[in-house]
């Protein structure tokens, strides 16, 4: 696995399909991800630290796990099939791991509110960066 981050947000005003540019946290490579208006702002209020009168979605997300005194240890995107990412959230509730099937964007907008790392399987960085294992 490779540890990302969030480099960039692009958010343009006439379209639904907003985009997210992961690096990787110690290297050059980078790959967009398009995702939905809401999970855009989601992110852009979380990182300007601006606060809502009353929780949102994530929000809500949010006070269930500690609720449940929960933890994201981290997310993962673990694969790419037909240009559709697909990602894990790894919780620890309890003494055990716990990993849920999610959509890429809304585990994006959990780390970066709960300070958790992102990682993206290093079949699927290959992939969308271009490079093939073992060509030089």
């Amino acid at each position: 696995m490779i540890k990302m981050e969030l480099a960039k947000i692009i958010i343009a005003e006439t379209s639904e399909e907003q985009i997210i540019v992961l690096k990787e946290a110690e290297g050059a490579r980078s790959f967009p991800i398009i995702i939905g208006i809401y999970e855009a702002a989601a992110l852009d209020r979380k990182i300007k630290n601006i606060k809502t009168p009353r929780p949102l979605t994530h929000d809500l997300i949010e006070k269930i796990i500690d609720g449940f005194n929960g933890r994201l240890l981290r997310v993962i995107i673990t694969d790419i099939k037909n240009h559709t990412f697909y990602a894990k959230l790894v919780f620890k509730f309890n003494e055990k791991d716990l990993e849920i099937d999610s959509r890429p964007s809304d585990a994006i907008v959990l780390a970066i509110q709960l300070n958790a790392p992102i990682y993206v399987q290093e079949k699927v960085l290959d992939e969308v960066t271009g490079n093939t294992p073992g060509i030089v």
